[in-house]
């Protein structure tokens, strides 16, 4: 039998290219971190959902177990976790983030 939060988050995945679970929403962040990450995207002009996890302690373990990752945000992008702006940061100054970028969205 399947764990209904682990199927809401793979459908969540499924729906969007790039996925940030974070302290708020994209329109009210509750998070100085969110808040970053949806500036840090939002430069790339590319659709993202950022998904409330602060009042789901049970989402968020689940996810903090099944990424290994225990802070917020946490990025996904087409299904695969990027961690934060901590990593995203130097990848985009290493010129991989934009081909990958490219690459969920097929451009």
């Amino acid at each position: 039998m399947s764990d209904p939060i682990e199927d809401e988050i793979k459908q969540e995945m499924a729906q969007h290219k790039i996925l940030i679970y974070g302290k708020g929403t994209k329109e009210n962040p509750r998070c100085g971190f969110t808040v970053e990450t949806i500036e840090f995207f939002n430069k790339y002009g590319l659709p993202f959902v950022v998904i409330d996890v602060l009042e789901n302690p049970d989402k968020r373990d689940f996810l903090s177990k099944m990424t290994n990752w225990p802070t917020l945000p946490k990025v996904f992008i087409a299904g695969k976790f990027y961690g934060d702006t901590d990593i995203l940061g130097p990848m985009e100054q290493k010129k991989e983030l934009e081909p990958l970028l490219k690459s969920a969205f097929g451009k």
